[in-house]
């Protein structure tokens, strides 16, 4: 998955913004259309992102939100009913994405609650497909696949550019949030796929993905790999990361897991994630802006 993720970005090719400064103006310096970008306004003229500043607090909160969207869907579905979970966590997810297109800047709260809910509904929609339409978690995993580098393709036809430090008009933000959604349900298929269809284990399979993982940021340092590239595949690979470990804490021992449980994992996640939202809602380390 990973060397056809990385050949996808090749193909795609580099982005003309990745300058030291990321400039989000053209090369002529003109001003952003009133229209297609959200503009400071104190300054009036600098385009306001809508992402977070990739820090080391963002890999954390990404972490931290895949583990506890597959405790949190998997507790949902096997303790709730299940229909009801799914139809939910579609509503809270739609409603946490419109907070998040309608605000005129990245806040965080706004941000992570959308995260969190794409981690949950995602997690759901690769499940239900395995479950309930009983497709192969191989099969799965390659339809996502194939979902996610269309989404990629267009994103990159469409806008020139594949660079999140770019994601300050609607539609570059309908994009983004269209390859995160596709991100999580290829993850989820991923993880469950080399956990359960290849016999690896829930353990083995963090380890895998740890593995995979470090790749990108490995080749980003040392062997000038594609900053857009190798953010997108580290990004991709962290859902599987964390689903896997999640997994792996909260099943029953006599199938790989320490038996911690879904509903105890789940809100354990939780606080955590809350504290760590909360650290960035006040000292807004990770505003871009």
């Amino acid at each position: 998955m990973a060397l056809i993720l990385s050949r996808t970005f090749d193909i795609l090719g580099r982005q003309a913004d990745l300058s030291p400064c990321y400039q989000l103006h053209d090369r002529e310096n003109k001003e952003p259309s009133m229209n297609t970008a959200v503009f400071n306004r104190t300054s009036g003229n600098a385009p306001l992102l809508k992402v977070p500043k990739i820090t080391a607090y963002f890999w954390i909160a990404k972490l931290l939100t895949t583990a506890m969207g597959e405790a949190t869907s998997d507790f949902l579905v096997f303790h709730t009913n299940p229909y009801l979970a799914v139809i939910g966590c579609g509503l809270l997810f739609l409603i946490a994405l419109w907070l998040q297109m309608r605000s005129n800047q990245y806040k965080a709260h706004y941000y992570w609650f959308s995260v969190i809910m794409v981690s949950i509904f995602g997690t759901q929609i690769a499940d239900v497909t395995h479950v309930v339409l009983g497709v192969p978690y191989d099969i799965s995993t390659s339809v996502f696949l194939m979902a996610l580098i269309g989404i990629l393709g267009i994103w990159k036809l469409k806008e020139k550019t594949l660079s999140i430090h770019s994601v300050h008009t609607p539609r570059r933000e309908a994009f983004y949030w269209a390859t995160i959604v596709a991100t999580f349900a290829l993850g989820t298929a991923a993880g469950d796929m080399t956990a359960s269809s290849l016999d690896l284990g829930y353990l083995e399979s963090g380890i895998l993905f740890v593995i995979m993982f470090g790749i990108p940021v490995i080749a980003y340092f040392m062997f000038d790999l594609n900053e857009i590239a190798a953010f997108w595949i580290a990004y991709i690979l962290t859902r599987p990361l964390g689903a896997s470990f999640a997994d792996w804490t909260d099943k029953p021992i006599q199938f790989g897991g320490l038996g911690l449980g879904t509903g105890p994992v789940s809100i354990s996640l939780t606080l955590v994630i809350l504290m760590l939202l909360t650290y960035l809602i006040i000292y807004r380390v990770d505003d871009p802006n």
